[in-house]
């Protein structure tokens, strides 16, 4: 069906994207999906992962998912995310400092470490930096 969906995608923090857009792609818990206008509604989970989303100029861009939720509409898809941020504006030094504290958790033979929590800033952190180095 031709026309454009609105695309919403918030955290508790803030609105990282309030726009008209051609297509939504977002990475569902049970596979990716993609929403057009007129598309069925349905309520899923999202994992970590790159939402991309062409916008009215058919420009393909990217915002880094945190895990979440997905409602989609016939005309909306609205975005609730752990935390999430437009690949341009994700901070290479900030991610390169989290991905060397998520190491040296892991290697730290301290009994207070929640080794699993590490291991998953370690994985965020690097999924962060692949696609923003993918600019």
């Amino acid at each position: 069906m031709a026309g454009n969906i609105r695309l919403e995608v918030v955290t508790p923090e803030t609105s990282v994207v309030s726009e008209e857009v051609q297509i939504v792609v977002a990475p569902g818990t049970l596979g990716e999906f993609g929403a057009l206008k007129g598309h069925t509604p349905f309520l899923t989970t999202l994992k970590l992962g790159t939402l991309r989303y062409k916008d009215l100029n058919g420009v393909e861009k990217y915002v880094f998912i945190n895990s979440g939720f997905a409602e989609t509409l016939p005309d909306k898809v609205t975005v609730l995310a752990e935390s999430a941020e437009r690949r341009r504006d994700i901070d290479l030094a900030r991610v390169k400092a989290a991905i060397k504290r998520a190491q040296e958790r892991l290697a730290s033979k301290k009994p207070d470490i929640n080794h699993e929590r590490a291991r998953a800033a370690l994985h965020k952190a690097l999924y962060r930096l692949k696609l923003a180095e993918t600019r």
